[in-house]
């Protein structure tokens, strides 16, 4: 199927979605190689790379931090449940199927407020019999609602894994991006994890191409510092190497292409 076609296609059945606005799910979506974007997307993107090329680089060692990070949580740490906010579209290697892949009875939540990736949802909730998988449409903005749909599936008596994979970022302020976290932190026992990854302004070409974007008529992404990143993980201990660039964070043979630092932090830390 022809891109046009395949965006007339999506038109008829997801009318809701406003597909004359780029939207950085389904920009990412485009830097990924995926299909599930629109032209508004796909010129969103492009312009967004002649300014900072590497955002390509930087949106794949994104997923693969991902891997990482759950794969971690789940083999080594002993992690059954997952609370995925911002999960974006769905695409190779999800939190369900790479937790659930090591250990079936893995219980996961995803969390969204994009139209787009609720018309994909199902793909989000094949999981293993033994575990179970859910979908909440909800605003990151609204902590104690996720909280209260997430019960539902999750048992927030025991450790659960919080993931917030680059959508702390679309919080207007560090500080009411802050309180998010240490509300949702608050609601989970001791050994429940935090992992967070988060672009950095440390980067002139990345911040000029973010700013042009945030012109664009889409949700605004708000580069932080690496001390205001830091701050997220505030009386939390940080599992090993700590907060470093994404590609950094224990990289192994299943990466693509070789690790560099790029502009974008991650890390996961430990409720003592």
């Amino acid at each position: 199927m022809t891109d046009e076609a395949q965006d007339e296609a999506q038109d008829e059945t997801m009318p809701q979605i406003d597909t004359g606005v780029p939207h950085s799910a389904r920009i990412f979506n485009y830097w990924l190689g995926g299909k599930d974007n629109y032209p508004a997307d796909r010129e969103a993107g492009d312009r967004f790379r002649e300014i900072f090329p590497e955002i390509v680089d930087l949106a794949r060692s994104g997923r693969q931090f991902l891997v990482r990070t759950v794969r971690h949580l789940t083999a080594e740490a002993g992690i059954r449940q997952f609370l995925d906010i911002g999960t974006g579209l769905p695409t190779a290697n999800n939190t369900h199927e790479i937790a659930q892949g090591i250990a079936p009875d893995s219980r996961i939540v995803y969390v969204d407020n994009d139209p787009l990736v609720l018309a994909h949802a199902q793909a989000l909730l094949v999981g293993t019999p033994e575990g179970a998988t859910d979908y909440i449409e909800a605003d990151l903005d609204d902590p104690a609602a996720i909280l209260s749909h997430a019960a539902k599936t999750l048992d927030l008596r025991r450790p659960v894994a919080i993931v917030l994979m680059g959508i702390l970022a679309h919080i207007d302020e560090h500080e009411r991006a802050l309180a998010i976290v240490e509300q949702l932190m608050s609601a989970v026992p001791s050994g429940s994890y935090l992992v967070i990854r988060d672009g950095t302004d440390t980067n002139a070409a990345y911040q000029e191409a973010i700013s042009r974007y945030n012109q664009s008529g889409a949700v605004p992404y708000n580069l932080r510092s690496p001390e205001q990143i830091a701050s997220y993980f505030r009386g939390l201990e940080l599992v090993e190497p700590g907060l470093v660039s994404c590609p950094l964070w224990r990289p192994d043979s299943t990466d693509i292409g070789t690790p560099v630092e790029l502009a974008v932090l991650g890390a996961i830390g430990r409720k003592v």
